[in-house]
């Protein structure tokens, strides 16, 4: 039997260890949670969760047999770390909750968490350590890019592509074949009509880039 470690022990690797639980009792799959890998060793205190924090992950090294999951919700720390440990030899596991509906010919890539009534239509390739949250939606022929952050009830519409490391706040929607750059953010509640550059934040019905203030 394999040992899970979730990487990140905030409020989302809170809500990952629930689902992987629902995953354990009607999936079965071979491993076991064996805890958190945090740098803030009393970050589980006072919740009540039922595992402990047992490492850090910028010291971890993974064994064989140990596979890992990363419930970092920052895109760039995500893939640092991912990367990190991927390095030293660490496997991931892909969580795909009991409740997603998905379709034909898609693809999860290695390190994706699939959160509870996630539709996933057909024709999707979702690439490496990909969350996509609550409620989200992917339509046909879509592509996510490795260490994006779909937040809950984010809509993704048919032919949309995300680059690698984009933020999509709650209930962001992204039209048909819209294109959003590598590394960028779209806030909360705004519609991306046809692109959002790359490594900007943009805000709003239609989504607008937000000055950066330095």
């Amino acid at each position: 039997m394999k040992k899970l470690y979730i990487i990140g022990a905030g409020g989302f690797g809170r809500e990952v260890l629930n689902w992987a639980l629902h995953c354990k009792e009607q999936q079965s799959p071979e491993w076991e949670i064996a805890g958190f890998l945090d740098g803030n060793v009393k970050a589980l205190n006072g919740f009540g969760v039922n595992a402990s924090v047992v490492g850090d992950p910028n010291s971890f090294v993974p064994s064989e047999g140990d596979l890992l999951l990363c419930a970092v919700g920052h895109p760039a720390t995500r893939l640092r770390l991912c990367t990190m440990l991927e390095e030293r030899g660490g496997s991931f596991a892909t969580l795909i909750h009991p409740t997603v509906v998905m379709g034909l010919h898609c693809h999860i890539g290695e390190g994706s968490i699939l959160c509870p009534n996630t539709v996933v239509t057909t024709n999707v390739t979702v690439g490496k350590h990909v969350i996509v949250n609550v409620g989200a939606t992917l339509g046909h022929d879509v592509v996510v890019g490795d260490g994006s952050t779909l937040n809950s009830h984010c809509d993704v519409t048919g032919g949309a592509s995300l680059g690698k490391g984009v933020f999509l706040g709650s209930h962001a929607v992204i039209l048909p074949r819209a294109k959003v750059g590598d590394f960028a953010r779209v806030g909360a509640g705004s519609t991306v009509l046809r692109r959002a550059v790359a490594n900007t934040t943009v805000f709003g019905v239609p989504a607008k880039r937000i000055p950066r203030i330095e």
